[in-house]
This record gives structure tokens, sequence and C-alpha cells, in this order.
């Protein structure tokens, strides 16, 4: 079996058919770095490492580039024309640095964050800034070519009426398009939905020489230039969030197809907005938590992913404090079981177990392949859960085929299941057992609210209590 993806642009599940055999060459849109990324960014980006993951797994190699936008765009995301100000600009007056400065911030806590999440390293992170060359050669190419124009202004414009497949991703056809909101109507343009490609303004603060005056790039190039140039002319996979699918992907494919004749990629895919209590994340009502928010509500950020991951990319997924504790509780169940594992030589092989650890590896990989059906993978892994919980120990071989299908899962997963298996140390055991044992003479002494305060506290350490007839057994996870 092979990949199956949703192309967005045909709006199919196509068939993953890679332009170099055995080579998966994806472009991840990345951060424009004028903010610290929210947990609706960082949705995508897990995702995204998922995809790549999983790939990996099924024995592709990946050659993974994310750019980083630090020019900037419009603070009005349309079809970024030269009205409105700079997003840049406006963190720049915001934070008390230069440009500059803004995006050598926001860069560094961008890395810092998907460190935090277990995001492998791209094979790139071009930066926008170091490839205006690149840009500037490729809007030289299409003013030669007819398909763009620059104004006296020293303002170059792609010539949207040039390209006739314009829509065809978003659906956002020249007809359908209203000049009156969706893009700017500016005097110098032949027509209100062509879009720019090279600017100037002499308040923003980065600036190059160009052929029209020093000014800078349009949003849109940058992408464009950097995917061919480390990717070549057709990617393979193209990601983003639902909204950049239009403008920026839009605009990616006119200008990028124009110049090349050959498709920009061969599959687009999207993730769904992240939502909050239902609704969209909102600075204003103060729903747009970053990783911070979340390490203060004391969530671990391998909670996070796993919330991040556990619903299909192409759907919505609704962030609740209460839902991010229940996806902490999972973590801490799945820890659980790869800290029990105990091999016994007593133990007898068991075919059984063999079988079901073989078809799990199947099942699972097969789950990805289907769409990057990620519910469906876990399903398969809480299976397994379920199975190894029910025994006390298992026979040297069966202990490291566990081993080895929990570390597969976990190659995917990303996280670091198997790190769980260290065992505990002394000390800490013994804390838990004396606030277990205090906990029971409260219950003889009948002082219920301190049993109740100690259970709690048992339980925020990721330690559950049963009682049985032969007095209280305590549990990790």
């Amino acid at each position: 079996m092979t990949f199956r993806l949703h192309d967005s642009l045909t709006r199919s599940l196509r068939p993953l058919d890679p332009v170099e055999p055995g080579v998966v060459r994806m472009y991840n849109c990345g951060p424009t770095v004028y903010g610290e990324p929210h947990v609706g960014n960082w949705r995508s980006n897990v995702c995204w490492d998922v995809l790549r993951r999983a790939l990996e797994l099924s024995g592709l190699r990946v050659r993974q580039i994310m750019n980083i936008t630090d020019v900037g765009h419009l603070t009005v995301d349309d079809l970024a024309d030269a009205a409105g100000e700079d997003k840049m600009e406006v963190a720049a007056k915001r934070d008390r640095l230069d440009a500059w400065g803004v995006a050598a911030k926001y860069t560094a806590l961008f890395h810092e964050g998907r460190r935090k999440l277990n995001l492998l390293d791209a094979e790139r992170y071009p930066h926008a800034t170091a490839h205006v060359p690149e840009m500037i050669a490729h809007v030289e190419s299409l003013v030669r070519s007819g398909h763009a124009y620059a104004t006296p202004a020293g303002n170059v414009y792609f010539s949207v009426a040039s390209f006739p497949g314009y829509g065809k991703l978003s659906g956002n056809t020249v007809e359908a398009l209203d000049a009156g909101a969706r893009v700017e109507v500016l005097d110098e343009k032949r027509a209100p939905e062509d879009f720019a490609l090279w600017k100037r303004d002499g308040k923003h603060q980065m600036q190059w020489d160009s052929p029209w005056g020093r000014g800078f790039p349009g949003w849109h190039i940058e992408c464009s230039a950097m995917a061919r140039k480390y990717l070549g002319d057709t990617l393979d996979i193209h990601t983003g969030g639902e909204d950049n699918a239009f403008p920026h992907h839009e605009c990616e494919i006119a200008q990028s197809e124009s110049l090349t004749g050959k498709p920009f990629s061969r599959l687009w895919l999207h993730t769904r907005f992240l939502l909050v209590d239902g609704q969209k994340m909102s600075k204003s009502k103060g729903t747009l938590y970053l990783l911070r928010d979340v390490e203060a509500a004391g969530r671990s950020m391998r909670a996070l992913r796993y919330f991040l991951l556990s619903t299909h990319y192409r759907a919505p997924l609704n962030f609740t404090w209460e839902a991010l504790a229940a996806a902490e509780e999972t973590v801490k169940s799945l820890d659980a079981t790869v800290r029990r594992l105990a091999a016994d030589p007593a133990v007898a092989d068991d075919p059984a177990l063999a079988d079901l650890l073989a078809r799990a590896g199947r099942d699972f990989l097969a789950a990805l392949e289907d769409d990057l059906n990620v519910s469906a993978a876990l399903a398969v892994v809480h299976s397994v859960r379920s199975e190894l919980n029910r025994r006390a120990a298992l026979s040297p071989a069966d202990f490291a085929l566990a081993r080895e299908r929990i570390a597969a899962f976990d190659r995917v997963l990303g996280l670091g299941l198997l790190d769980a298996a260290a065992p505990a140390a002394p000390d800490a055991d013994a804390e838990i057992q004396a606030l277990v044992d205090r906990r029971e003479s409260a219950k003889r002494a009948k002082d219920w609210a301190e049993a109740d305060r100690i259970r709690k506290d048992l339980a925020a350490r990721g330690v559950r209590v049963e009682d049985t007839k032969q007095g209280p057994k305590w549990f990790r996870g």
C-alpha cells in the first residue's frame, strides 16, 4: 500500500507519487516572525511533523523545507498590496526593536517551541531576507514573459489575467472575487485582483536594491523562490493552514507555474483551524494561548503534542483545558504501560502476542497511509497498551518485540514513550509510599477530608491508588 493523501487542489484522495522515487520533497509554510506562535500555529507544525515521521516509517526519505518569513506582510491579509501597516513594523514599535531585531527574537522563540514539542529538524529553515536575489530573479523572469508588470512608482504586480488557472486551488476565480472586499483597488494596477511581487515604500525598514528601485518583496513570491531553490520546479507535498490556501498558495501557484510551465506541487495539504471552546481564537477574549500559557497551567508539552496530533488534520480541533487534561492522563497511561513492561526468563514465549504485535505494526502504518488517519493509528496503539497491561511479565523475546513495536509507534507520535521506561528514583518511591500510608491512617481515623486531599495530591503526581483486601496498592499512570 502507498500513501494516499487528500489533495486540496483536486479535492480528492490521491496517491503520493514522488518526482524522485523514494524521496519526498515537502515544503511547509513556516512562521511569520512578528510574534510568538500560538497553539493554533503549533497544530499545523505538529501535523506536518507527524506526516514526515509517518513517511519515514514507511521507508521514504523526506526532504523537508520550512521557510522563515522575516520580511513580513500586511496587517490586512488579502492580496498583500501596498496598503495597510506591515506586521513587522507594528511589532517593532510594540517591542521597541527594529524589524531585524523583531525577526531574530521571534525566530528564536519558534525554534525553542518546536524543540519543546519534539519536532524533527527540517533539512533547512531558509529566511526570506537571505533569498531576496532569488526573488528578484523570479520577478524579472515574470516581467520578461509578460506575466508581471512594473508601474511608474516602482511596484511590480503579477497579472492574474495572464494565468488562466488562477483560482483552481481555492475556487476564488477572477469572476468570483469582489474588488471592493477581497482586494485593494489601486489606480496603478491593471486589474484589482493583480497582486504585488515587489513593493516600494520609503518607510519600510527592510529595503533592497532592485531593477525597480529600493524596495522589498511581496509576501507570496518568497515561498515560490525558496521552494524552487531547494526542492526544484515541482514539489511532492506543499502544506499550510486552511487560511493559506487563499491568497497565499493560490498566488504561489500562479507565479511559479507561469515561470516553469510545470505543476508547482503534486499534492496540497491544509490543516483546519484550531478552535478554543468551540470559537475562533481571539486575542481580545484572551484565548490566543501560547506554549507558556500551557506550561503555566501545569500541562506538559508531551500532553499538548498528543492533543494536537490526536484529531485528523482535515477536521477542526477544539481546544479546552479539560481536553488537554485528558491528553495528559492518556500520556501518563502510556508511560505506565511502558514502565511496567518486564522480562522474565521463566515466562514462555507467546506466539499470539507476537502475531498481535506484528499485525498492530501493519495496521498502524496502514492507518497513516490512509490520509494520515492518526485517530485510527492511535486506536491501534491503545489496543496494544490494553493487551500488554493484561500480562504481568513477558518472555525476553516478547519483551524485545513489545519494546520494538512501541519504538516504531513513537517514531511517529514523537512522545518519548521509551523514556518512561526509566525506573523512578528510590527516594521518589519512598515519598509516594509515605503518602499512601498517611492516607490509610487518615481513613482509619475517619478523617475523610485529609484522605481525599492526599488522594488528590497523589493523582496530581500521576499516582493511582487502589484499595484492596490486602491493603492499598499504588501505580504510576
